[in-house]
């Protein structure tokens, strides 16, 4: 073991770390009791509901209660056609008493009857040999590998979660981290020894239970495929949650003992979410769908769908019908689950870039602007494939055959619209936040621009445009404005070149093309880009200021610029025709676009430009006094 540990030791010493301070006996012991006594008590919740002697004939695995109830149905159709005859023959025109008589005894024979298969049915014990005991272990075993599975996948990604965060924010805490950040290990050795090291003894819990859930799998008659699937899956899950765990923690140092209670319930109602709508139904065919991947569960529920949804076979062949760009993903399990995989990969990959540069520099941006480039990219792409998809409206019957119906594309963009929105708008935010610099970081800038242009000869390798949109110390408002181009020119050149659009009875369609039109629509966003440059470049400003609370001024006067506005007006619930101008200058300037006359329109385009461009220049004057003072207090 000695040597085992020193072989670990040479490859991770962060790793070796973790193991000795956590690979004792008795946590040994408590944990893996407490794996066999979960592991206990699942096998006994199912076998405490094994058929005994009351177990009535009209339950599930009673092979003759099947014949009484088929018998009670016939007897209910008999009894309704009886029925039927009484009042055909109770009524003046068709009137026979002989008739009326004979119906009568035989409507009270048919209620005896059914009266008494009934009592037998829902009375009386089924007996033991018409219990089909194969098939109903056959289920309950696949209960048990479904309820080990999902206690995997909540411990794995909820209470590791909750131990990588904490643990990362005690050393913080206890100035031991940055002891680890001056040892010659690298980044990647000292977080890969952490994801390693701290959940071993979960690590342990679920690894203690996997001989039982594989063979609980194969009694259930679960192909061996489906399960390797299902692990490589949860392994995929793990790395990035544990991943955005230590980043989480890096970025939130200002939480304090808060910071491991916030991730893990985060990622506790993220996965409840997803496994509570998993059973019913799916929001995969929407541009969310990469966001949903995030968590495992649609993955086992589209591998294992007889467990987890059998009474909603709709909700699995909805699996089925999932397209990116039109690619049928969903149509096989080595598709469904790559795409699972390329999610997490892609997105870790983007994770790990954060934290190599985040880790041995706590004061540097998470992100740089040209990874920024690539995420807001990347983000479109993601969204808009899982956007183009043919789906499947209803079913309607047409002589009495069902046809499927598929939602027209611009249908389904508009119904993206709201999605757009979200994601775009929490990304724009955060982004506006994590590149826009503090005053002594843009002072800096202001005052070394010049030492750190390039040798290379050229305009483009000296100028300040370059320094402007790649430089890391440099403002990020013309970075914000790339960002913004790069949301809105797919939605923009949607509207302008989409022959659909030109169908007036189309009714998903009809408020852009009869209430706004093309032209207005594009006006719309153009307001909205002005309008969040006016609110980026303010919360540079509020970011310039000498206060300590200048992050919380920046947020909270932005975000008042920013919607306060829409929200004051739906409050007052003004009308649209008495107040179109004032919608204008909201976050939602579609609501006047409508109303409003092209002058007017313009009129709001021109002042909110002309705000913008006195902010900016107050702002250049305000970032070079800075840095002409620095110089001053020098000499």
């Amino acid at each position: 073991m000695l040597q085992f540990l020193e072989k670990i030791g040479e490859w991770n010493p962060q790793f070796t770390r973790e193991i000795k301070g956590r690979l004792k006996i008795f946590p040994i012991l408590v944990t893996s009791a407490i794996s066999l006594i979960v592991q206990s008590v699942v096998f006994l919740a199912q076998l405490g509901q094994i058929p005994g002697k009351d177990y009535r004939m009209n339950e599930q695995y009673c092979g003759i209660g099947k014949s009484y109830q088929e018998q009670i149905s016939d007897l209910s159709q008999v009894l309704s056609k009886l029925q039927k005859d009484f009042f055909h023959y109770s009524s003046k025109q068709y009137f026979d008493a002989e008739k009326l008589e004979n119906i009568r005894t035989q409507l009270q024979e048919v209620k005896n009857t059914r009266a008494h298969l009934q009592d037998i049915l829902y009375k009386q014990p089924c007996p033991r040999g018409q219990i089909d005991m194969v098939e109903w272990w056959h289920d309950h075993w696949g209960y048990i590998f479904q309820s080990l599975s999902i206690i995997f996948i909540f411990t794995l990604l909820v209470a590791s979660t909750y131990l990588l965060i904490n643990n990362l924010a005690q050393e913080e805490r206890k100035g031991t981290l940055n002891f680890i950040r001056l040892s010659p290990q690298s980044e990647v050795s000292v977080l890969t020894g952490k994801i390693l090291g701290v959940p071993i003894l979960l690590y342990l819990f679920v690894a203690l239970a996997i001989p039982f859930h594989i063979f609980s799998g194969k009694l259930a008659g679960i192909a061996f495929s489906h399960i390797f699937s299902y692990y490589i899956v949860l392994v995929g899950s793990c790395i990035f949650f544990y991943s955005a765990a230590c980043l989480f923690s890096l970025v939130t140092q200002f939480l304090g003992g808060f910071q491991p209670w916030l991730g893990a319930g985060a990622v506790l109602m993220f996965l409840t979410l997803v496994f509570s709508t998993a059973q019913y139904s799916n929001y995969l065919n929407n541009g969310a769908a990469w966001f949903r991947m995030f968590s495992p569960i649609d993955a086992t529920s589209y591998l294992f769908p007889n467990f987890f949804n059998p009474r909603h076979n709709r909700a699995w062949e909805r699996y089925k019908e999932l397209e990116f760009f039109y690619i049928p993903i969903g149509a096989n399990v080595a598709s469904f689950i790559g795409m699972h995989l390329a999610n997490y990969g892609l997105w870790t990959y983007g994770i790990w870039q954060g934290l190599l540069r985040r880790f041995r520099n706590p004061n540097t941006p998470v992100i740089s602007k040209l990874q920024s480039y690539f995420l807001v990219s990347f983000v479109q792409v993601l969204s808009w494939g899982f956007t183009l998809q043919n789906v499947k409206n209803f079913y309607p019957h047409v002589g009495g055959k069902p046809q499927p119906s598929y939602y027209d594309i611009n249908t389904q963009i508009l119904q993206n619209l709201p999605i757009f929105a979200l994601f775009n708008f929490v990304l724009i935010f955060g982004l506006t936040f994590i590149l826009s610099h503090e005053r002594q970081t843009i002072q800096d800038w202001a005052r070394y621009r010049y030492k750190g242009t390039s040798t290379r000869k050229g305009w483009w390798h000296n100028s300040l445009l370059r320094d402007l949109i790649f430089g890391e110390k440099s403002p990020a408002l013309l970075t914000l404005a790339f960002h913004s181009l790069i949301i809105t020119i797919p939605i923009s050149i949607w509207i302008i070149i989409s022959q659909q659009l030109n169908v007036r009875n189309n009714y998903a369609i009809n408020w852009l093309i009869q209430d706004i039109g093309r032209f207005r629509a594009i006006l719309g966003i153009v307001l909205l880009v002005v309008l969040w440059g006016i609110g980026a470049t303010v919360a540079q400003r509020m970011l310039l200021l000498k206060t300590s609370k200048r992050y919380l001024w920046a947020l909270g006067t932005t975000s008042a610029l920013l919607f306060a506005p829409a929200l004051i007006l739906s409050i007052l619930n003004n009308t649209i025709a008495r107040n179109s101008a004032l919608w204008l200058f909201s976050s939602y300037p579609w609501a006047g676009l409508a109303e409003a006359s092209l002058p007017i329109v313009f009129m709001a385009l021109f002042t909110q430009v002309m705000v913008l461009g006195f902010l900016n220049i107050r702002l250049a004057k305000q970032i070079k006094l800075a840095g002409e003072s620095a110089t001053q207090a020098l000499k």
